[in-house]
């Protein structure tokens, strides 16, 4: 009579279930991470003409699909290799629930992940998407999805003893492709210290904005340009005119005729926004895309903006006495 081969009844522990729980919460994390950039990173490259601000999206989904691949997926690399050695070291382990259970579960919620991913694809190309766009994204889930799904199914089924390289090659190789991803978007969204001076930049392109409006209502109240910035300030409202973010100095004014002024700033970065190819397309995140901005382009250098204001335009309207001298009743 042949004998029944009975894996023996390995209890799971506290740490078991911490483990696995920790290695595929953090495997689903860097899977949906690392789609999230490669997609946006597409949109990037292959902009649709009829999103007008697909910028603004693109960006900050990138940004938060590099941060959480940095920090998940050594976890992933760490967990993987911490478990490999436990199992090793008691190969009776490779039986418990918890192990089977959520690798299964793992396979599962990654599945439906993926079906809802090429779902929502499919249902933006039927809505119009760029066929390029569509095609380089459906790559992407199944050139994620196939390898996934592969070395789980193997891990699965392997045996913890036997010696394999596989486990090391697909991490070098994924962690290779990850890295490629993170270095190609950085080209995007730009270096931290790049993200800064674009900031500081547009903060002095608000800066100027508020300085010209209160120029503008200046000459309203006063029908004449102020000889200098600190004739705007008001103590009854507050109102005291705007720093360089950086180097605390005042802005440059000059009144150069009656109705005519120019304010300068140095900025750090260069913006055209006539221009699809301008060095700094993070700008499109800040509003720098809308057309109120247009007259703001400026080079990385000190830039001066003239302005000349139209009597027309923003001439006050004078109140109508007759209805002032009107007692009602």
């Amino acid at each position: 009579m042949t004998k029944l081969l009975v894996h023996p009844q390995v209890k799971s522990t506290a740490r078991d279930v911490f483990l696995y729980l920790l290695l595929i919460s953090m495997l689903i994390v860097s899977i949906v991470s690392f789609l999230t950039v490669v997609f946006q990173y597409v949109n990037v490259q292959f902009p649709d003409t009829l999103d007008y601000y697909w910028r603004e999206g693109a960006l900050m989904a990138m940004r938060g699909g590099i941060s959480a691949l940095v920090i998940a997926w050594p976890v992933v690399l760490f967990m993987s290799k911490f478990i490999a050695k436990d199992l090793k070291s008691d190969k009776e382990k490779q039986f418990i629930w918890i192990r089977k259970w959520l690798l299964h579960l793992m396979l599962f919620v990654g599945a439906i992940t993926i079906i809802i991913d090429l779902i929502t694809l499919i249902n933006t190309f039927l809505g119009g998407e760029v066929t390029t766009r569509f095609i380089l994204k459906v790559l992407a889930v199944l050139v994620v999805a196939i390898p996934v799904f592969s070395y789980y199914l193997w891990e699965l089924r392997r045996d913890p003893l036997e010696k394999t390289r596989i486990p090391l090659m697909t991490a070098i190789v994924s962690s290779l492709v990850i890295l490629g991803s993170i270095v190609a978007s950085f080209f995007v969204i730009g270096s931290p210290a790049q993200q800064r001076n674009v900031r500081m930049d547009l903060q002095r392109v608000n800066d100027l904005q508020t300085i010209q409006s209160s120029l503008i209502n200046y000459w309203q109240n006063k029908d004449v340009l102020p000889e200098n910035l600190s004739l705007l300030e008001d103590d009854l409202s507050g109102y005291r005119s705007p720093m360089d973010p950086e180097t605390k100095q005042s802005y440059e004014y000059r009144m150069i005729g009656e109705l005519s002024f120019e304010l300068c700033a140095t900025f750090e970065t260069q913006f055209d926004s006539t221009s699809e190819t301008h060095s700094i397309p993070v700008y499109y995140e800040f509003g720098y895309g809308d057309s109120s901005f247009d007259i703001w382009s400026h080079d990385a250098e000190h830039t001066c903006f003239e302005r000349t204001i139209d009597p027309d335009r923003f001439k006050q309207e004078e109140p109508d006495v007759s209805m002032l001298n009107t007692r009602s009743f």
